[in-house]
């Protein structure tokens, strides 16, 4: 995995704290699950067994990805962010031309996205769609259940 991920300080932060509480809480618990079920007779035939040292596996694929995240992120910082066009950590309002709806969504990575809270991945087919696109611009979106068309009426941090 080499691929860059841009995020803020908070997002790289909260990701490094979740790392120390993999690495700290999750291994050593993974380490005694498989510890415990070793203690329960042949390995040939412990389920048990087999199924800890699988969430060990599944556990340490994590960590090893969250490692090479780690080590890809590039950290954003708002007051550097361009606002004469759409981009990653901008904030855009949007109105839909079909029917007439005004929604406004930042634009973050992927490890950023949360649709609850408005931010939206710049690599989702509306993220994309609205790039380098300027206010009054129109971004055609060719989203699941079709095209949709989109103005952009406002650009902000």
């Amino acid at each position: 995995m080499s691929d860059i991920i841009y995020v803020t300080k908070e997002t790289l932060e909260q990701m490094k704290i979740e790392l120390q509480h993999l690495k700290g809480v999750e291994r050593p618990a993974a380490s005694r699950a498989i510890a415990e079920a070793r203690e329960k007779g042949d390995l040939k035939e412990n389920a048990e067994y087999d199924a800890a040292k699988e969430a060990q596996g599944l556990l340490e694929a994590r960590i090893n990805r969250m490692e090479a995240e780690l080590a890809n992120a590039r950290i954003l910082d708002v007051s550097t962010i361009d606002t004469s066009k759409v981009s990653i950590l901008t904030k855009v309002t949007i109105t839909n031309k079909a029917t007439k709806k005004s929604m406004t969504y930042q634009l973050v990575s992927e490890k950023e996205a949360d649709l609850k809270l408005f931010k939206i991945s710049v690599t989702s087919p509306i993220g994309k769609g609205l790039l380098g696109k300027r206010e009054g611009d129109e971004a055609e979106i060719i989203a699941p259940n079709g095209k949709i068309i989109f103005s952009i009426d406002k650009i902000s941090v």
